[in-house]
């Protein structure tokens, strides 16, 4: 269920897919993880970014890992694959946004946690690194 909700994840704030949709061909379960850690995409971004920092801690175990692991792999991505419009410093702001959502996800799976960890240890180097470059 973890496997395919982690999968399906962005499908409803990035694709036409409705909810039902997902539900009928993947289950309740999934479905609901997916509805857990998906964006009110009406929202404004500053809001949604909020609403994910407080959400966090309320999430079910499940959901946390994701969203644990969701971040792992944006912050690989803004590393290795940087958007070409994103300024270092956007990438800096990212990896503050995205260490305080996952505060409040810690402690549900150990390794994630270390992931993160070093993840954003390696993100920040990679940053110093182009900066003196």
């Amino acid at each position: 269920m973890l496997l395919i909700a982690a999968i399906l994840h962005d499908t409803l704030e990035d694709t036409e897919t409705k909810f039902t949709d997902i539900e009928d061909r993947f289950g309740a379960a999934v479905a609901e993880l997916v509805r857990e850690v998906t964006d009110d995409k009406s929202l404004p971004k500053a809001e949604r970014k909020r609403l994910q920092i407080e959400g966090a801690p309320r999430l079910s175990t499940s959901a946390k890992q994701l969203k644990v692991a969701d971040k792992i792999c944006n912050i690989r991505d803004i590393t290795e694959y940087p958007p070409t419009d994103w300024s270092v410093e956007r990438r800096r702001e990212y990896l503050v946004w995205a260490a305080q959502v996952v505060a409040g996800c810690r402690g549900v799976n150990a390794a994630l946690d270390r992931a993160f960890d070093s993840t954003v240890e390696r993100a920040r180097v990679a940053m110093q690194l182009m900066e003196s470059t």
